[in-house]
């Protein structure tokens, strides 16, 4: 009988909310990475700013830049990159005389490169006009880290004004695939750029190629158009939405779903795929449950199981995942996990395979980067270390940020540096008791269906709200939905059937939330009311008034 060829089941859930969009990706249904953003995100990496340097620091070697951030943004000699003088030049052009058409980069004479060991004073002067590209999002006290070496990402290629070098791959194994894209991109490529093919090019038609291109040398030309009409500090060019982003990058054959919760993001996301894999498109679905898309996938109780300091593992193990301002630190511990067959030896040894297992989708799902120091539990044996750091480089293999693993310490430490590019994902798994606001004293929880119930009364009768939902914790939903004649049944009777209570894992015990029927969110907060009562009858005595 052959053997069955097991396909990871890959999804991508897409959560869109007034003020923030949260991406999670699962891999047979187990929450493997997970990115949160504000819907109006600014400083994003990619966005390119046309921006003025404010202070020259020689001493390191760099520059301190107004992009329009509340820190001053950074930028070092080596990050202007070996073109910076026909990138100079070139932008000095397209400034002077704005009535003219701008410079076109492919008629452009190319400048000698600036030397690797030069000085920021001798290429730079306060005041200048640069047009700089986020490298590095703003993390902690930091502000954003730039770079001139302006790139336009696709998803086969990134095009590289002012260069000519045309770079491969290296995931791309086949010599003969190898020489085909460069002399295939080699022709289609206009003078004055350079391309790095992504591996997602590999055997690739021309015309999906050529296209792509085109795309790309247009987004360059809009940049100098915007440009040219601006004032630093200024947002000139914006990169795709994350989800698109995503998409763009992990994209594959095997992606069997991909669900979203809103239509505008849902098109989006159709087109992209129809533009891509025009036999794909189908993937795209739009969720529209009234049970929140994250609940009914199972992402939040993973959220909550996976994001907080403290992460279990198989047989009671468990690791400690510690912050700081220099480094992460990741304490592996056996806990109450114990095998009467196996010496402590290779216990230790079973535990920290399963730890690193663990760890390594940590790093994937909470965008950790810098440095990360790992504490294994002690083991004595060389072979055993060996071991663990062979294991961690295999599961670590598929992780598409750059890292770098070193072997156990002899205090059995291991460290990992990992490319850095966001803030680390550190969401409060923790909650608010939102009865008191932390103050430790709420009113009796007993009386939480009666206040419910006065909600529901505010909303119909003060607010003339008909149609709207009500989320709930689920164990109170359960409550209030409990037998044949329950409070849920009662509300409904009473206050008319557009009234509907839905759970939400996402809230806390004694908290709840309400939307209409566009989805939009009604204020309900505790706080809010407390001094809400005088507005209350003054509402009731306007509604009865206007009804006599």
């Amino acid at each position: 009988m052959p053997a069955c060829d097991f396909k990871m089941k890959s999804e991508l859930v897409v959560n869109v909310q007034e003020k923030e969009t949260s991406i999670a990706l699962l891999e047979d249904s187990r929450l493997v990475s997970f990115q949160k953003e504000s819907r109006n995100t600014a400083y994003a990496v990619g966005d390119i700013y046309l921006a003025k340097v404010r202070k020259l620091m020689p001493g390191l070697n760099a520059a301190f830049v107004d992009v329009g951030y509340d820190k001053d943004a950074f930028i070092h000699y080596l990050d202007l990159g070996p073109q910076y003088s026909t990138y100079s030049k070139f932008l000095e052009e397209a400034f002077d005389d704005k009535k003219k058409t701008p410079p076109n980069i492919s008629k452009f004479p190319q400048e000698a490169d600036i030397p690797k060991q030069g000085s920021v004073n001798d290429v730079l002067k306060q005041g200048q006009k640069l047009l700089v590209q986020i490298a590095k999002e703003p993390i902690s006290s930091k502000g954003p880290r730039l770079t001139t070496e302006i790139t336009f990402t696709g998803r086969y290629m990134v095009l590289i004004p002012f260069s000519s070098k045309i770079s491969i791959s290296q995931k791309i194994k086949s010599a003969e695939e190898k020489a085909r894209l460069r002399q295939l991109v080699g022709s289609i490529k206009p003078k004055g750029f350079g391309v790095i093919v992504r591996t997602s090019a590999e055997n690739k038609r021309v015309a999906e190629l050529n296209h792509e291109m085109r795309t790309l040398v247009k987004c360059w030309e809009d940049t100098i158009a915007k440009m040219r009409r601006s004032t630093p500090p200024t947002l000139i060019y914006e990169e795709e939405s994350r989800a698109l982003g995503v998409i763009r990058d992990i994209f594959n054959p095997d992606f069997e779903n991909i669900f979203v919760n809103d239509k505008e993001t849902f098109e989006q996301l159709q087109n992209y795929v129809a533009l891509i894999a025009p036999d794909r498109k189908d993937i795209v679905k739009l969720y529209s449950k009234n049970v929140p898309i994250f609940d009914n996938f199972g992402i939040t109780r993973q959220i909550k199981s996976s994001l907080g300091k403290t992460v279990s593992f198989k047989s009671g193990a468990y690791i400690i995942i510690e912050h700081t301002e220099a480094l992460h630190v990741i304490d592996v511990n056996s806990g109450n996990r114990s095998k009467a067959t196996n010496d402590q030896e290779t216990n230790a040894l079973e535990v920290n395979l399963k730890a690193a297992d663990e760890i390594a989708r940590q790093l994937r799902l909470r965008d950790m980067g810098g440095i990360i120091v790992v504490d294994f539990i002690d083991m004595n044996k060389a072979e055993h270390r060996q071991t663990l750091f062979e294991h961690m480089r295999e599961v670590m293999a598929n992780d598409r940020a750059r890292h770098n693993i070193l072997p156990l310490s002899k205090f059995g430490l291991m460290q990992i540096t990992r490319q850095r590019v966001r803030p680390v994902m550190d969401l409060a798994t923790e909650e608010t008791c939102p009865s008191c606001f932390g103050t430790g004293h709420i009113q009796p929880s007993l009386l939480f269906t009666d206040k419910l119930k006065e909600k529901l009364d505010f909303l119909v009768n003060d607010l003339d709200v008909k149609k709207f939902i009500l989320y709930v914790h689920p164990f109170v939903e359960a409550y209030v939905k409990k037998g044949v004649f329950s409070l849920y049944g009662k509300w409904r009777r009473e206050f008319g059937r557009g009234c509907r209570i839905v759970a939400d894992e996402s809230l806390a015990y004694l908290q709840y939330r309400a939307v209409n029927e566009k989805g939009e969110e009604i204020d309900l907060k505790e706080e809010s009311d407390l001094n809400s009562s005088h507005s209350k009858s003054q509402t009731r005595s306007k509604r009865d008034k206007n009804e006599s």
